[in-house]
């Protein structure tokens, strides 16, 4: 894959580069150890164990009613795994595993695939069990009209191996878009596919269950203001939430996300097996200029992190879709296309 206009890194797991029409569409930096010191944002990082935020930093009820106390590193909660999440740890990989389809995304010439694998110890940031995770990216190529699709296929799993009989996993990539190059977002057409979301309190923990989301519609089309509109939410696609298996592989990819930016003519749609996704247009991005790389300030990306709800943990309603029992398998899929016209 030497070649291929998407690269990784073994930090994280982390996909530092998506070219399409020779600008690289996704926030990152020239070098693994600038990832190091820089990457407050988590640019292009695998995370885990739990992505998004868990309530009071504490894991209320598992293995028999056990809690677990994690770090507070996103005021009094929990941010995407801790301080030292898995998007922060250093993989195994990239290992070639030779040439794989991309189930739902339709055919795809090329099929090259890489693995990354993780040994997250019981007691990780807290958390209860030993865990044995990977990320297989596929790389391949489509038409669409006269314009060469790049498709990025991305498959999650995890297993629960010793330690504990229950832990929580929900795995993402929090790759920031931004499809001209430029230093903001300003200007890109988005459409979500759905506005119903999860109303939060201040620090980002839901009060509730589904509703309508105020400052967009689902399935219409809205540009990107230089401040407006700012979101950070969780949005809902499948609202029966005691349905969710924690394995979505076999689900149906759903469209999340479409962008495009007129000045660039470059198109990106998402899509996953999760029932929910977090869209952030990037208000605290704040890294300062380092070797190769510019500096980047508030929405100079947004992100599409397919997930389970969050806090998902800690409601009983909930907790299935994030509960891993020794046994079963964690997985789940996710798939970016990119193409400029």
């Amino acid at each position: 894959m030497a070649d291929a206009p998407v690269s990784f890194l073994p930090l994280g797991a982390i996909i530092q580069t998506l070219k399409v029409g020779g600008i690289n569409i996704v926030q990152g930096f020239p070098s693994q150890s600038q990832y190091e010191s820089h990457n407050d944002p988590f640019f292009g990082e695998t995370i885990g164990r739990v992505a998004n935020r868990i309530g009071g930093a504490q894991l209320n009820s598992l293995n028999g009613g056990k809690s677990y106390a994690l770090a507070k590193n996103n005021g009094v909660n929990n941010l995407h795994g801790g301080v030292v999440g898995w998007g922060k740890k250093i993989w195994d990989g990239p290992k070639p595993v030779g040439i794989r389809e991309i189930p739902g995304a339709g055919e795809i010439e090329g099929g090259e695939s890489v693995r990354f694998s993780l040994v997250s110890p019981d007691g990780d940031e807290g958390f209860p069990g030993t865990v044995e995770a990977s990320v297989v990216y596929t790389v391949g190529t489509q038409k669409e009209g006269d314009s060469e699709v790049l498709v990025l296929g991305i498959e999650y799993e995890a297993e629960l191996v010793d330690g504990a009989d229950e832990t929580v996993i929900n795995m993402t990539n929090h790759s920031y878009f931004n499809l001209t190059g430029g230093p903001s977002i300003e200007g890109t057409v988005v459409t979500l596919a759905t506005n119903t979301y999860l109303p939060v309190d201040d620090g980002g923990i839901p009060t509730g269950g589904p509703t309508a989301f105020s400052k967009v519609e689902g399935n219409r089309a809205f540009t990107l203001g230089p401040v407006e509109p700012d979101i950070d939410d969780c949005f809902v696609l499948n609202e029966a939430a005691g349905s969710v298996p924690i394995d979505t592989r076999p689900s149906p990819l759903e469209k999340l996300v479409t962008a495009y930016h007129p000045e660039s003519k470059i198109h990106l749609e998402v899509y996953s097996t999760e029932p929910a996704f977090q869209f952030y247009t990037g208000k605290y991005i704040d890294v300062p200029e380092v070797a190769g790389a510019p500096a980047r300030a508030a929405r100079s990306g947004f992100c599409v992190e397919p997930s389970r709800y969050v806090n998902a943990a800690n409601v009983d309603e909930w907790k299935s879709q994030m509960l891993l029992k020794k046994g079963e398998k964690y997985g789940c899929r996710i798939v970016y296309r990119a193409w400029k016209e």
